[in-house]
Protein backbone atom coordinates (compact mmCIF):
# COMPACT_ATOMS: atom_id res chain seq x y z
CA UNK A 1 0.00 0.00 0.00
CA UNK A 2 1.12 3.40 -0.29
CA UNK A 3 2.09 5.39 2.50
CA UNK A 4 0.27 8.85 3.43
CA UNK A 5 1.73 10.64 5.99
CA UNK A 6 -0.52 12.92 8.32
CA UNK A 7 0.86 16.75 9.75
CA UNK A 8 -1.13 17.91 12.59
CA UNK A 9 -1.11 21.67 12.54
CA UNK A 10 -3.77 22.24 15.35
CA UNK A 11 -1.18 23.83 17.35
CA UNK A 12 -0.25 25.91 14.89
CA UNK A 13 -2.61 26.89 12.53
CA UNK A 14 -5.82 25.75 14.70
CA UNK A 15 -4.63 27.61 17.78
CA UNK A 16 -4.09 30.97 15.44
CA UNK A 17 -7.67 31.31 14.64
CA UNK A 18 -8.94 30.46 18.51
CA UNK A 19 -8.08 34.23 19.52
CA UNK A 20 -6.09 32.41 22.77
CA UNK A 21 -2.55 31.24 23.42
CA UNK A 22 -2.43 27.89 25.02
CA UNK A 23 -0.24 27.32 27.35
CA UNK A 24 2.69 25.53 27.67
CA UNK A 25 1.09 22.50 29.26
CA UNK A 26 -1.94 22.77 27.27
CA UNK A 27 0.08 22.56 24.06
CA UNK A 28 1.72 19.65 25.39
CA UNK A 29 -1.24 17.87 26.29
CA UNK A 30 -2.67 18.31 23.11
CA UNK A 31 0.84 17.16 21.40
CA UNK A 32 0.99 13.74 23.81
CA UNK A 33 -2.09 12.69 22.53
CA UNK A 34 -1.47 13.33 18.98
CA UNK A 35 1.46 11.06 19.33
CA UNK A 36 -0.87 8.43 20.56
CA UNK A 37 -2.88 9.27 17.66
CA UNK A 38 -0.51 8.52 15.44
CA UNK A 39 0.33 11.21 13.59
CA UNK A 40 3.79 11.82 11.64
CA UNK A 41 4.16 15.56 12.02
CA UNK A 42 3.06 18.31 14.39
CA UNK A 43 3.42 21.73 13.75
CA UNK A 44 4.24 22.92 17.34
CA UNK A 45 3.78 26.71 16.54
CA UNK A 46 5.33 29.80 14.93
CA UNK A 47 8.52 30.28 16.98
CA UNK A 48 9.44 33.95 15.84
CA UNK A 49 5.66 35.09 16.28
CA UNK A 50 6.50 35.76 20.03
CA UNK A 51 8.52 34.21 23.30
CA UNK A 52 5.94 32.27 24.68
CA UNK A 53 5.77 30.15 21.18
CA UNK A 54 9.44 30.07 20.53
CA UNK A 55 9.09 28.68 24.50
CA UNK A 56 6.20 25.87 23.83
CA UNK A 57 8.08 24.55 20.67
CA UNK A 58 10.64 24.44 22.25
CA UNK A 59 9.09 22.07 25.40
CA UNK A 60 7.21 20.00 22.94
CA UNK A 61 10.91 19.51 20.77
CA UNK A 62 12.36 18.39 24.07
CA UNK A 63 9.58 16.26 25.83
CA UNK A 64 7.73 14.37 22.19
CA UNK A 65 9.19 11.01 20.80
CA UNK A 66 8.73 8.79 17.93
CA UNK A 67 7.48 12.29 15.88
CA UNK A 68 8.47 14.62 14.09
CA UNK A 69 8.25 18.84 15.82
CA UNK A 70 8.02 21.25 12.72
CA UNK A 71 8.06 24.85 13.79
CA UNK A 72 6.43 27.05 11.02
CA UNK A 73 8.43 30.67 9.68
CA UNK A 74 8.17 33.10 7.01
CA UNK A 75 10.92 33.07 4.25
CA UNK A 76 12.76 35.40 6.47
CA UNK A 77 16.75 34.65 8.17
CA UNK A 78 15.46 35.71 11.68
CA UNK A 79 12.64 33.50 11.63
CA UNK A 80 14.34 30.18 10.71
CA UNK A 81 16.99 31.14 13.18
CA UNK A 82 14.09 30.92 15.50
CA UNK A 83 12.82 27.99 14.59
CA UNK A 84 16.49 26.42 14.41
CA UNK A 85 16.36 27.60 18.28
CA UNK A 86 13.59 26.06 19.44
CA UNK A 87 14.05 22.80 17.44
CA UNK A 88 17.27 21.92 18.74
CA UNK A 89 16.45 19.36 21.12
CA UNK A 90 13.70 17.52 18.59
CA UNK A 91 14.72 13.95 17.92
CA UNK A 92 13.46 14.59 14.50
CA UNK A 93 12.91 18.82 13.78
CA UNK A 94 11.54 20.30 10.97
CA UNK A 95 11.62 24.01 9.57
CA UNK A 96 8.43 24.43 7.69
CA UNK A 97 9.24 27.75 5.58
CA UNK A 98 7.43 29.44 2.66
CA UNK A 99 6.33 32.36 0.58
CA UNK A 100 3.27 33.28 -1.07
CA UNK A 101 3.19 32.66 -5.02
CA UNK A 102 0.27 33.81 -6.35
CA UNK A 103 -0.23 36.86 -8.08
CA UNK A 104 -2.53 38.81 -5.95
CA UNK A 105 0.48 37.84 -3.20
CA UNK A 106 3.27 38.95 -4.77
CA UNK A 107 2.17 42.03 -6.23
CA UNK A 108 0.18 43.34 -3.64
CA UNK A 109 1.05 42.41 -0.15
CA UNK A 110 5.08 41.09 -0.56
CA UNK A 111 5.92 43.79 -3.48
CA UNK A 112 7.93 41.40 -4.92
CA UNK A 113 8.65 40.41 -8.49
CA UNK A 114 8.55 36.65 -9.89
CA UNK A 115 12.47 36.47 -9.55
CA UNK A 116 12.81 37.96 -6.47
CA UNK A 117 10.25 35.59 -4.97
CA UNK A 118 11.69 32.42 -6.57
CA UNK A 119 15.15 33.81 -5.23
CA UNK A 120 13.61 34.42 -1.72
CA UNK A 121 12.30 30.91 -1.51
CA UNK A 122 15.89 29.42 -3.11
CA UNK A 123 17.38 30.99 -0.28
CA UNK A 124 15.12 30.67 2.79
CA UNK A 125 15.48 26.72 1.95
CA UNK A 126 19.17 26.71 2.18
CA UNK A 127 19.43 28.64 5.07
CA UNK A 128 17.14 26.03 6.89
CA UNK A 129 18.88 23.35 5.73
CA UNK A 130 21.80 24.86 7.61
CA UNK A 131 20.81 23.77 10.65
CA UNK A 132 18.09 20.56 9.61
CA UNK A 133 18.36 18.11 7.19
CA UNK A 134 14.22 17.86 6.57
CA UNK A 135 12.79 21.48 5.42
CA UNK A 136 9.62 22.03 4.23
CA UNK A 137 8.61 24.61 1.71
CA UNK A 138 4.86 26.49 1.46
CA UNK A 139 3.70 27.77 -1.40
CA UNK A 140 1.14 29.86 0.17
CA UNK A 141 -2.02 30.27 -2.19
CA UNK A 142 -0.40 28.12 -4.77
CA UNK A 143 -3.98 26.94 -5.99
CA UNK A 144 -4.42 30.90 -7.44
CA UNK A 145 -0.83 30.68 -8.64
CA UNK A 146 0.01 30.42 -12.53
CA UNK A 147 0.81 26.95 -13.06
CA UNK A 148 3.70 26.84 -14.41
CA UNK A 149 5.62 29.77 -12.40
CA UNK A 150 4.34 26.77 -8.90
CA UNK A 151 6.40 24.33 -10.84
CA UNK A 152 9.59 26.95 -11.44
CA UNK A 153 9.72 27.18 -7.36
CA UNK A 154 9.15 24.05 -6.53
CA UNK A 155 11.78 22.68 -8.62
CA UNK A 156 14.31 25.25 -7.32
CA UNK A 157 13.36 25.04 -4.08
CA UNK A 158 13.64 21.24 -4.35
CA UNK A 159 17.23 21.50 -5.95
CA UNK A 160 17.90 23.70 -2.87
CA UNK A 161 17.00 20.91 -0.49
CA UNK A 162 13.51 20.61 0.29
CA UNK A 163 12.19 17.91 1.33
CA UNK A 164 8.77 18.30 1.22
CA UNK A 165 6.96 20.78 -1.01
CA UNK A 166 3.75 21.81 0.54
CA UNK A 167 1.02 23.44 -2.22
CA UNK A 168 -2.32 25.11 -0.13
CA UNK A 169 -5.34 26.24 -1.39
CA UNK A 170 -4.62 29.24 1.85
CA UNK A 171 -8.17 30.72 1.07
CA UNK A 172 -10.25 27.73 0.31
CA UNK A 173 -11.12 28.54 -3.59
CA UNK A 174 -11.03 25.11 -4.82
CA UNK A 175 -13.36 22.58 -5.97
CA UNK A 176 -12.19 18.72 -5.47
CA UNK A 177 -11.60 18.23 -9.42
CA UNK A 178 -9.69 21.71 -9.75
CA UNK A 179 -7.57 20.78 -7.08
CA UNK A 180 -6.34 17.09 -7.93
CA UNK A 181 -6.05 18.31 -11.52
CA UNK A 182 -3.23 20.94 -9.62
CA UNK A 183 -1.71 17.80 -7.74
CA UNK A 184 -1.52 16.07 -11.24
CA UNK A 185 0.08 18.97 -12.91
CA UNK A 186 2.77 19.62 -10.54
CA UNK A 187 3.66 15.74 -10.14
CA UNK A 188 3.44 15.44 -14.40
CA UNK A 189 5.96 19.21 -14.54
CA UNK A 190 8.04 19.09 -11.71
CA UNK A 191 10.98 17.39 -12.62
CA UNK A 192 12.39 16.53 -9.36
CA UNK A 193 9.25 15.73 -7.59
CA UNK A 194 10.89 12.31 -6.70
CA UNK A 195 13.32 13.51 -4.68
CA UNK A 196 10.02 15.30 -2.47
CA UNK A 197 7.22 14.58 -0.82
CA UNK A 198 4.21 16.94 -2.07
CA UNK A 199 2.17 17.55 0.84
CA UNK A 200 -1.82 19.42 0.57
CA UNK A 201 -2.80 21.45 3.11
CA UNK A 202 -6.73 22.99 2.57
CA UNK A 203 -9.23 25.12 4.15
CA UNK A 204 -12.98 24.99 4.21
CA UNK A 205 -13.91 28.67 3.10
CA UNK A 206 -16.73 26.62 0.36
CA UNK A 207 -17.22 23.32 2.44
CA UNK A 208 -15.02 21.89 0.50
CA UNK A 209 -11.59 21.28 2.59
CA UNK A 210 -12.11 17.22 3.23
CA UNK A 211 -13.08 16.64 0.10
CA UNK A 212 -10.52 18.50 -1.88
CA UNK A 213 -7.85 16.88 0.72
CA UNK A 214 -9.17 13.62 -0.37
CA UNK A 215 -9.04 14.61 -4.18
CA UNK A 216 -5.62 15.84 -3.58
CA UNK A 217 -4.74 12.16 -2.04
CA UNK A 218 -6.22 10.17 -4.87
CA UNK A 219 -4.09 12.48 -7.39
CA UNK A 220 -0.76 11.87 -5.95
CA UNK A 221 0.06 13.87 -2.42
CA UNK A 222 2.37 11.66 0.11
CA UNK A 223 1.33 14.08 2.82
CA UNK A 224 -2.33 15.55 4.03
CA UNK A 225 -2.12 18.53 6.52
CA UNK A 226 -4.81 19.63 8.69
CA UNK A 227 -6.64 19.91 12.53
CA UNK A 228 -8.23 18.03 15.04
CA UNK A 229 -12.37 19.36 14.54
CA UNK A 230 -11.34 21.30 11.35
CA UNK A 231 -10.59 24.45 13.44
CA UNK A 232 -8.87 27.14 11.98
CA UNK A 233 -8.44 29.88 10.18
CA UNK A 234 -12.38 31.53 8.84
CA UNK A 235 -14.17 28.93 8.29
CA UNK A 236 -11.34 26.04 9.54
CA UNK A 237 -8.84 23.65 7.86
CA UNK A 238 -9.25 20.08 6.82
CA UNK A 239 -10.60 17.95 9.50
CA UNK A 240 -7.64 15.59 9.86
CA UNK A 241 -10.36 12.56 11.17
CA UNK A 242 -12.71 12.93 8.31
CA UNK A 243 -9.61 12.66 5.82
CA UNK A 244 -8.04 9.75 7.77
CA UNK A 245 -11.29 8.27 8.68
CA UNK A 246 -12.18 8.68 4.42
CA UNK A 247 -8.86 6.78 3.22
CA UNK A 248 -9.31 4.07 6.09
CA UNK A 249 -12.66 3.46 5.15
CA UNK A 250 -11.72 2.27 1.26
CA UNK A 251 -8.07 1.46 1.87
CA UNK A 252 -8.43 -1.44 0.35
CA UNK A 253 -9.97 0.12 -2.92
CA UNK A 254 -7.16 2.77 -3.24
CA UNK A 255 -4.18 1.23 -1.74
CA UNK A 256 -3.46 4.13 0.58
CA UNK A 257 -2.39 3.55 4.49
CA UNK A 258 -1.77 5.99 7.59
CA UNK A 259 -0.01 5.29 10.68
CA UNK A 260 -2.97 6.97 12.58
CA UNK A 261 -4.34 4.39 15.36
CA UNK A 262 -7.96 5.21 14.91
CA UNK A 263 -9.50 4.58 18.11
CA UNK A 264 -7.63 7.44 19.18
CA UNK A 265 -9.42 9.91 17.42
CA UNK A 266 -12.47 10.26 19.76
CA UNK A 267 -10.41 11.14 22.91
CA UNK A 268 -8.07 13.09 20.66
CA UNK A 269 -11.42 15.07 19.35
CA UNK A 270 -12.64 15.70 22.87
CA UNK A 271 -9.54 16.61 24.13
CA UNK A 272 -8.86 19.45 22.19
CA UNK A 273 -12.62 20.55 22.23
CA UNK A 274 -12.09 20.41 25.77
CA UNK A 275 -9.04 22.67 25.97
CA UNK A 276 -9.18 25.37 22.75
CA UNK A 277 -13.38 25.60 24.32
CA UNK A 278 -14.65 25.31 20.58
CA UNK A 279 -16.96 22.68 20.89
CA UNK A 280 -17.68 19.77 18.41
CA UNK A 281 -21.03 20.46 16.87
CA UNK A 282 -23.49 17.70 17.18
CA UNK A 283 -23.72 16.50 13.73
CA UNK A 284 -20.10 16.61 12.77
CA UNK A 285 -18.98 13.74 10.84
CA UNK A 286 -16.69 10.95 12.81
CA UNK A 287 -16.80 12.70 16.34
CA UNK A 288 -20.22 14.26 16.60
CA UNK A 289 -22.60 13.12 19.12
CA UNK A 290 -24.70 12.04 16.00
CA UNK A 291 -22.34 10.55 13.98
CA UNK A 292 -23.42 6.92 15.05
CA UNK A 293 -26.75 8.14 16.10
CA UNK A 294 -30.23 6.62 14.51
CA UNK A 295 -33.22 7.95 15.07
CA UNK A 296 -34.99 6.91 12.08
CA UNK A 297 -37.47 3.96 12.84
CA UNK A 298 -36.28 2.50 9.28
CA UNK A 299 -32.78 2.72 9.64
CA UNK A 300 -32.60 1.80 13.71
CA UNK A 301 -34.69 -1.66 12.02
CA UNK A 302 -31.56 -2.05 9.81
CA UNK A 303 -28.82 -1.35 12.19
CA UNK A 304 -30.17 -3.95 14.17
CA UNK A 305 -30.48 -6.45 11.10
CA UNK A 306 -27.44 -5.74 10.25
CA UNK A 307 -25.35 -2.50 11.43
CA UNK A 308 -23.49 -2.30 8.07
CA UNK A 309 -27.10 -1.20 6.25
CA UNK A 310 -26.88 2.54 7.98
CA UNK A 311 -23.01 2.50 9.40
CA UNK A 312 -20.45 2.38 7.32
CA UNK A 313 -18.08 2.62 10.55
CA UNK A 314 -18.00 0.40 13.56
CA UNK A 315 -18.20 3.08 16.13
CA UNK A 316 -15.41 0.99 18.35
CA UNK A 317 -12.87 1.76 15.25
CA UNK A 318 -12.86 5.67 15.98
CA UNK A 319 -12.87 4.78 20.14
CA UNK A 320 -16.58 5.24 20.58
CA UNK A 321 -17.92 1.86 22.77
CA UNK A 322 -20.58 0.38 21.10
CA UNK A 323 -21.68 -1.33 24.47
CA UNK A 324 -21.29 0.64 28.00
CA UNK A 325 -21.22 -0.83 31.69
CA UNK A 326 -23.84 1.75 33.83
CA UNK A 327 -21.83 3.36 36.39
CA UNK A 328 -23.58 4.78 39.56
CA UNK A 329 -22.65 4.97 42.96
CA UNK A 330 -21.86 1.42 43.82
CA UNK A 331 -19.54 0.67 40.98
CA UNK A 332 -16.20 -0.46 42.14
CA UNK A 333 -13.25 1.74 41.45
CA UNK A 334 -12.20 -1.59 38.55
CA UNK A 335 -15.57 -0.91 37.07
CA UNK A 336 -14.62 2.93 37.00
CA UNK A 337 -11.24 2.42 35.24
CA UNK A 338 -12.23 -0.06 33.45
CA UNK A 339 -14.91 2.23 31.70
CA UNK A 340 -12.53 5.23 31.56
CA UNK A 341 -9.59 2.90 29.30
CA UNK A 342 -12.43 2.21 27.27
CA UNK A 343 -13.27 6.53 26.35
CA UNK A 344 -9.33 6.75 25.97
CA UNK A 345 -8.52 7.74 29.15
CA UNK A 346 -5.59 6.34 31.34
CA UNK A 347 -5.32 8.28 34.19
CA UNK A 348 -1.74 7.66 36.65
CA UNK A 349 -2.37 5.81 39.74
CA UNK A 350 -1.97 8.66 42.24
CA UNK A 351 -4.57 10.44 40.69
CA UNK A 352 -7.55 7.41 40.05
CA UNK A 353 -8.24 7.65 43.90
CA UNK A 354 -9.33 11.48 43.34
CA UNK A 355 -10.87 11.05 40.25
CA UNK A 356 -12.71 7.93 41.88
CA UNK A 357 -14.22 10.15 44.93
CA UNK A 358 -14.87 13.02 42.45
CA UNK A 359 -16.95 10.29 40.55
CA UNK A 360 -18.89 8.77 43.98
CA UNK A 361 -19.93 12.53 44.76
CA UNK A 362 -21.24 13.07 41.49
CA UNK A 363 -22.83 9.42 41.30
CA UNK A 364 -24.42 10.69 44.69
CA UNK A 365 -25.94 13.41 43.13
CA UNK A 366 -27.18 12.49 40.15
CA UNK A 367 -27.78 8.74 40.08
CA UNK A 368 -26.83 7.05 37.11
CA UNK A 369 -23.28 8.47 35.37
CA UNK A 370 -23.38 8.54 31.45
CA UNK A 371 -20.22 8.42 29.36
CA UNK A 372 -20.68 11.96 28.73
CA UNK A 373 -20.68 12.72 32.58
CA UNK A 374 -17.37 10.95 32.32
CA UNK A 375 -15.57 12.85 29.68
CA UNK A 376 -16.88 15.60 31.81
CA UNK A 377 -15.04 15.32 35.12
CA UNK A 378 -11.74 14.02 33.33
CA UNK A 379 -11.74 17.33 31.25
CA UNK A 380 -12.40 19.09 34.61
CA UNK A 381 -9.50 17.52 36.84
CA UNK A 382 -6.08 19.14 36.27
CA UNK A 383 -3.01 19.78 38.13
CA UNK A 384 -3.72 21.25 41.89
CA UNK A 385 -0.93 23.96 41.25
CA UNK A 386 -2.10 27.85 41.72
CA UNK A 387 -5.89 26.60 42.14
CA UNK A 388 -9.13 29.07 43.51
CA UNK A 389 -11.20 26.86 46.15
CA UNK A 390 -15.18 27.59 45.79
CA UNK A 391 -15.84 27.50 49.29
CA UNK A 392 -19.64 29.40 49.13
CA UNK A 393 -21.81 30.79 47.38
CA UNK A 394 -24.98 32.15 47.76
CA UNK A 395 -27.49 33.86 45.48
CA UNK A 396 -30.49 36.39 46.11
CA UNK A 397 -32.82 37.48 43.39
CA UNK A 398 -35.19 40.44 43.02
CA UNK A 399 -37.48 39.22 40.14
CA UNK A 400 -35.65 38.52 36.59
CA UNK A 401 -32.90 40.81 36.39
CA UNK A 402 -31.34 41.70 39.34
CA UNK A 403 -29.44 39.69 41.63
CA UNK A 404 -26.88 39.76 44.61
CA UNK A 405 -24.53 37.05 44.71
CA UNK A 406 -22.49 36.42 48.11
CA UNK A 407 -19.06 34.31 47.18
CA UNK A 408 -16.21 33.04 49.83
CA UNK A 409 -13.11 31.79 47.75
CA UNK A 410 -10.12 30.47 49.22
CA UNK A 411 -7.28 32.24 47.61
CA UNK A 412 -3.16 31.60 48.29
CA UNK A 413 -4.97 29.36 51.64
CA UNK A 414 -6.93 32.02 52.61
CA UNK A 415 -10.49 32.75 53.22
CA UNK A 416 -12.29 35.90 51.97
CA UNK A 417 -15.28 36.94 50.94
CA UNK A 418 -17.52 39.69 48.89
CA UNK A 419 -20.74 40.40 47.66
CA UNK A 420 -21.43 41.92 44.04
CA UNK A 421 -24.91 43.16 42.67
CA UNK A 422 -25.25 42.12 38.55
CA UNK A 423 -27.67 41.28 35.75
CA UNK A 424 -29.72 38.04 37.17
CA UNK A 425 -26.88 35.23 39.16
CA UNK A 426 -24.66 34.85 36.62
CA UNK A 427 -23.52 37.88 36.71
CA UNK A 428 -23.77 38.93 39.92
CA UNK A 429 -21.34 36.04 40.68
CA UNK A 430 -18.88 36.88 38.23
CA UNK A 431 -18.07 40.43 39.25
CA UNK A 432 -18.04 39.10 43.22
CA UNK A 433 -15.27 37.12 41.94
CA UNK A 434 -13.72 39.41 39.79
CA UNK A 435 -13.54 41.74 43.24
CA UNK A 436 -12.16 39.00 45.37
CA UNK A 437 -9.56 38.08 42.71
CA UNK A 438 -8.90 41.52 41.47
CA UNK A 439 -7.59 40.98 37.90
CA UNK A 440 -8.37 43.51 35.38
CA UNK A 441 -10.33 41.62 32.53
CA UNK A 442 -13.26 41.79 30.20
CA UNK A 443 -15.44 38.97 29.49
CA UNK A 444 -16.19 37.74 25.86
CA UNK A 445 -17.92 35.00 25.55
CA UNK A 446 -20.12 32.67 28.03
CA UNK A 447 -21.69 29.46 26.84
CA UNK A 448 -23.70 26.79 29.25
CA UNK A 449 -24.89 23.59 28.09
CA UNK A 450 -26.04 20.39 29.28
CA UNK A 451 -23.27 17.58 28.98
CA UNK A 452 -25.17 14.36 30.07
CA UNK A 453 -28.52 12.85 30.37
CA UNK A 454 -31.34 13.09 33.45
CA UNK A 455 -32.58 15.23 35.69
CA UNK A 456 -29.61 16.02 36.90
CA UNK A 457 -27.40 16.13 33.86
CA UNK A 458 -24.06 18.14 34.66
CA UNK A 459 -23.77 21.75 33.34
CA UNK A 460 -21.05 22.67 31.31
CA UNK A 461 -20.15 26.09 31.10
CA UNK A 462 -17.30 27.74 29.24
CA UNK A 463 -16.17 31.16 29.54
CA UNK A 464 -13.62 33.05 27.47
CA UNK A 465 -12.20 36.88 28.93
CA UNK A 466 -10.20 39.15 27.75
CA UNK A 467 -6.72 40.06 29.64
CA UNK A 468 -5.30 43.88 29.91
CA UNK A 469 -2.38 43.13 27.32
CA UNK A 470 -5.21 41.92 24.58
CA UNK A 471 -4.82 38.04 25.13
CA UNK A 472 -7.92 35.54 25.34
CA UNK A 473 -8.28 33.00 27.99
CA UNK A 474 -10.90 30.12 28.74
CA UNK A 475 -12.35 28.77 31.60
CA UNK A 476 -14.30 25.87 31.99
CA UNK A 477 -16.54 24.30 34.85
CA UNK A 478 -18.84 21.21 35.58
CA UNK A 479 -21.80 20.93 38.34
CA UNK A 480 -25.00 19.49 38.18
CA UNK A 481 -26.01 23.10 39.32
CA UNK A 482 -25.39 25.90 37.19
CA UNK A 483 -24.18 28.69 38.93
CA UNK A 484 -21.37 27.03 40.27
CA UNK A 485 -20.34 25.46 36.93
CA UNK A 486 -20.51 29.04 35.40
CA UNK A 487 -18.02 30.62 39.17
CA UNK A 488 -15.70 27.60 38.14
CA UNK A 489 -15.59 28.57 34.81
CA UNK A 490 -14.72 32.27 35.15
CA UNK A 491 -12.73 31.80 38.53
CA UNK A 492 -10.48 29.46 36.70
CA UNK A 493 -9.63 31.69 33.27
CA UNK A 494 -8.77 34.60 36.37
CA UNK A 495 -6.27 31.74 37.75
CA UNK A 496 -5.06 31.16 34.09
CA UNK A 497 -5.28 35.26 33.64
CA UNK A 498 -2.65 36.07 37.26
CA UNK A 499 0.06 32.70 35.95
CA UNK A 500 0.27 34.85 32.35
CA UNK A 501 0.60 37.96 34.30
CA UNK A 502 3.14 36.35 36.52
CA UNK A 503 4.86 35.00 33.79
CA UNK A 504 4.19 31.28 34.52
CA UNK A 505 3.20 29.33 31.30
CA UNK A 506 1.70 26.59 33.40
CA UNK A 507 -1.55 24.63 34.04
CA UNK A 508 -4.53 26.32 36.55
CA UNK A 509 -7.15 24.84 38.03
CA UNK A 510 -10.29 25.58 40.33
CA UNK A 511 -11.49 23.05 42.60
CA UNK A 512 -14.15 22.72 44.83
CA UNK A 513 -13.78 21.75 48.78
CA UNK A 514 -13.99 18.50 50.11
CA UNK A 515 -17.61 18.49 50.48
CA UNK A 516 -19.92 20.74 47.49
CA UNK A 517 -20.19 24.51 48.33
CA UNK A 518 -22.62 25.81 49.78
CA UNK A 519 -24.75 27.42 47.33
CA UNK A 520 -28.30 29.04 48.41
CA UNK A 521 -30.09 30.60 46.06
CA UNK A 522 -33.24 32.89 47.41
CA UNK A 523 -35.51 35.00 45.54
Amino acid sequence: MRRLYVFDTTLRDGEQSLGITLNVHEKLEIARQLVKLGVDVIEAGFPASSPGDLAAVRTLARELKGVIVCGLSRAVEHDIDCCAESLREAGYPRIHTGIAVSPVHMAQKLRLSPDQVVETAVAAVKHAKKYVGDVEFYAEDAFRSELPFLVRVLEQVIEAGATVVNIPDTVGYATPWEYAEMVTYVMKHVSNIDKAVLSIHCHNDLGMATANSVAGIMAGAGQVEGTINGIGERAGNTSLEEVIMAIYTQRNRHGISTGVQTREISATSRLVARITGVPVPAHKAIVGANAFMHASGIHQDGVLKERTTYEIINPEVVGVPKNRIVLSARSGRHAFRHRLEELGYHPEHDNLEALYQSFLQLADQKGEIFDQDLHALLGDSGSEESRIMIKHISVTTAGASRATATVTLELDGAAVTDAACGNGPVDAVFKAIDRLVGEPVALEDYTLQSVSRGKEALGEATVKVRCADGGLVVGRGISTDVIEASARAYAGALVKVKRVAAGINSPASVVVADEAPVLQVTS
